[in-house]
């Protein structure tokens, strides 16, 4: 008789967590953490079918919740992790077996910043020690340290502030410079905390705000206090509102908008500021080089029964249009959005901001062409990063003389004044808009400008 294959180690692993509640999260939350952090993976794209389903195929879905909680919450608070791991291993962690340390970062997330049981988080970290042959031999230091965790918790969670720990000391070093050592201290302090969800609303963001149990910002935006599912709300079938985070929503609210008002939205999916737009009335023409992601916005789209020309195209080479106004969402690097997504701070790299800023400044370039005389240009990024806001408008304004600016108001921005700076342009950081329940405090750090092309 033949005998049946022998099954790798790793399909032992897969057979192994499907017996144990819990563990298959915990085994995907510690190789995404090492996609991330060694690789260079975005959570968008390991979440994001079907670039996910190596790490998360056959997970239902609150397993996959659960290990998104598990991977944010350790990217939040990584510095601190990798200290007390650090006081915790003498040696540091053993070369043989290298994912001794995603395992142990993934057991540290739950142990210190999440609500499991200590014994759950400490006996599945070792399960899966023992499923690899080369951690099993460490199974008794995995049990050691993640019991001392529990047990030196307050220590390691006192152990320093969020701009010194859990901030990279390039980008620590940056917001220091841009902003001073208490906002930038406060910048960190506030990408610590997991923000809840804001939404835009195609009318009547109070009826909305009561009808959902949320809180109705001085923006016009809508945040939610629930944690349930979108899909699962009120509204959202019949396309009342769409997910949008309150700073981004504040650059479509810059153009002054009539039915037929021609705006080209350029870098437009997944679609957010094109559905305030074609919402108030204009006609929008989308324009992204990605047509996956144009997908999603055409999918929004049919969901909001909102209508927009879509158009596939690199935004530098954009011919034939002659729009009322322009808003281009510039790629970026998106430090503003840490918040929501904590990856950014550590997959990043300090040579990142020169380049997207090259692109940035090609992008507004072909943006002001493509806005008629006497037209206006809105420019916005979701960065906190000078050379990618501020300095992309003065070094604009240099160099071509039929550019001027259109000062923002707090009048623009629900009377947010403290959101304009000197030169009359938009910049939120994260610790505005606080509130007396962290989980409803800050917003996106975001800069927008609006100028004038001469007639």
């Amino acid at each position: 008789m033949k005998k049946p294959p022998r099954l790798a180690a790793a399909d032992l692993a897969k057979q192994e967590a499907v017996k144990i509640p819990g563990l298959a999260a915990r085994l995907a939350a510690a190789a995404i953490l090492r996609d991330v952090i060694v690789n260079g993976h975005t959570l968008d794209e390991i979440f994001a079918a079907p670039a996910g389903l190596s790490r998360l195929g056959g997970l239902a879905p609150r397993d996959i919740a659960l290990t998104r909680s598990i991977v944010t919450a350790a990217l939040r608070r990584l510095g601190t992790i990798r200290l007390a791991l650090a006081a915790l291993l003498d040696n540091g962690f053993p070369r043989p077996a290298p994912q001794l340390e995603w395992i142990l970062t993934a057991a540290a997330a739950q142990i210190l910043f999440l609500d499991v049981p200590d014994h759950a988080a400490v006996d599945l970290a070792v399960r899966m020690t023992r499923l690899d042959p080369k951690s099993a031999p460490y199974a008794a230091l995995v049990n050691g340290v993640a019991r001392n965790l529990a047990r030196r918790r307050d220590e390691f969670l006192a152990s320093g502030t969020a701009l010194d720990i859990d901030t990279p000391a390039w980008l620590a070093a940056r917001w220091r410079k841009a902003y001073g050592e208490e906002t930038a201290q406060a910048i960190a302090a506030a990408n610590r905390l997991e923000p809840t969800l804001d939404i835009s609303v195609k009318s009547d963001p109070a009826f909305w705000a009561e009808k959902l149990d949320a809180v109705l910002l001085p923006t016009g935006s809508v945040r939610l206090k629930t944690h349930a599912p979108v899909h699962d709300l009120p509204g959202y079938d019949e396309g009342a509102w769409w997910v949008q985070d309150a700073a981004a929503a504040l650059p479509a609210q810059l153009l002054e908008v009539s039915p037929g008002f021609h705006v080209g939205d350029l870098c437009s999916a997944p679609g957010g500021k094109a559905a305030q737009l074609a919402a108030r009335g204009a006609r929008v023409t989308a324009v992204d080089r990605s047509a996956e992601r144009l997908k999603i916005l055409a999918t929004n789209f049919q969901r909001l029964r909102l209508e927009a020309e879509v158009v596939v195209a690199d935004v530098t080479t954009l011919n034939g249009y002659a729009f009322d106004a322009v808003l281009l969402d510039a790629p970026c690097s998106g430090t503003g959005t840490i918040r929501r997504h904590p990856d950014i701070a550590w997959t990043k790299k300090t040579g990142d901001i020169a380049k997207l800023a090259a692109l940035q400044t090609k992008m507004l370039d072909k943006a002001f062409e493509l806005v008629r005389p006497g037209g206006t240009l809105i420019y916005c990024v979701c960065s906190i990063e000078p050379e990618e806001g501020e300095q992309q408008i003065a070094n604009l304004l240099r160099r071509n003389p039929d550019v001027s600016r259109a000062p923002i108001t707090a009048e623009d921005v629900g009377g947010q004044s403290g959101f304009i700076n000197a030169q009359g342009e938009l910049r939120t950081l994260q610790p505005y808009l606080p509130s007396d329940d962290p989980r409803l405090s800050g917003i996106d750090g975001f800069f927008a400008a609006r100028l004038v092309r001469r007639a």
